[in-house]
């Protein structure tokens, strides 16, 4: 269960949203934080009817529980991926293991929020995965050039050699704050302060998933890609 009452309207208009959980108290729940941020919520029993009502409501974001019967959280996110799918997922989970966490985003999830979590933590990473979708749909803005990386920050869109390669919001986000400050090392908690930008307790260890999965995608386009260095002992940098 969320642990205080929903916080102000983080979105600046009206999104569709599904949430997806076996327990119906918690669905109550943030339904109602939802409508109260400003949104139009729909809820689901279980992964199979989650699916069912995306394909039928087409929502603008999912919300979904990764232990549910029948379909789980993790099997919902996988097949709509397969499906080209693009729908913002945030995955929610009872268990704090990391590798859980690593899996979500390995099949494509967007965010990732362990319980029990602030409604105001999962309002702000709503809004934030909002307001990247709503970018999309703006008029192109001048870009960000750190040597061959190119940052969009308003579309929340990263190049690499002008090849555009897709990231989730905190990705994006760890990306700019390495490139930003080239030479500079930083430690695992302060990136994840960056990168999150919420009081959320997450394991630090997570860092390296996220370094892992950017380095790989950015390899794909260029695999002599060694700009995101690793400083034993210390975190990481942007090597300039």
């Amino acid at each position: 269960m969320p642990n205080d009452p929903p916080g102000a309207r983080y979105s600046p208009h009206m999104a569709k949203i599904l949430v997806v959980d076996d327990d119906p108290a918690l669905l109550d729940v943030l339904a109602m934080a939802l409508q109260d941020a400003g949104h139009d919520s729909l809820t689901a029993g279980d992964g199979r009817a989650g699916l069912a009502r995306i394909d039928a409501d087409r929502p603008d974001l999912v919300i979904s529980d990764v232990n549910m019967p029948h379909v789980d959280g993790f099997t919902l996110c996988r097949k709509l991926r397969e499906a080209r799918n693009g729908v913002p997922i945030v995955l929610l989970t009872s268990r704090s293991d990391e590798l859980d966490e690593a899996l979500g985003l390995e099949l494509g999830a967007d965010d990732y929020i362990a319980k029990p979590f602030s409604t105001r933590v999962l309002l702000a990473r709503v809004a934030a995965l909002l307001r990247r979708e709503a970018a999309k749909n703006e008029p192109p803005k001048p870009l960000v050039r750190v040597g061959l990386l190119e940052l969009d920050i308003e579309r929340l869109e990263v190049r690499w050699n002008t090849t555009l390669f897709v990231t989730t919001v905190t990705e994006f986000r760890m990306v700019e704050a390495l490139a930003r400050r080239p030479g500079v090392v930083f430690n695992r908690d302060r990136l994840m302060e960056l990168m999150r930008g919420d009081d959320s307790i997450v394991a630090e260890r997570i860092v390296d998933t996220y370094i892992k999965r950017v380095r790989r995608k950015i390899e794909a386009i260029d695999p002599a890609f060694d700009r995101i260095e690793t400083v034993v002992g210390a975190g990481y940098r942007w090597r300039s």
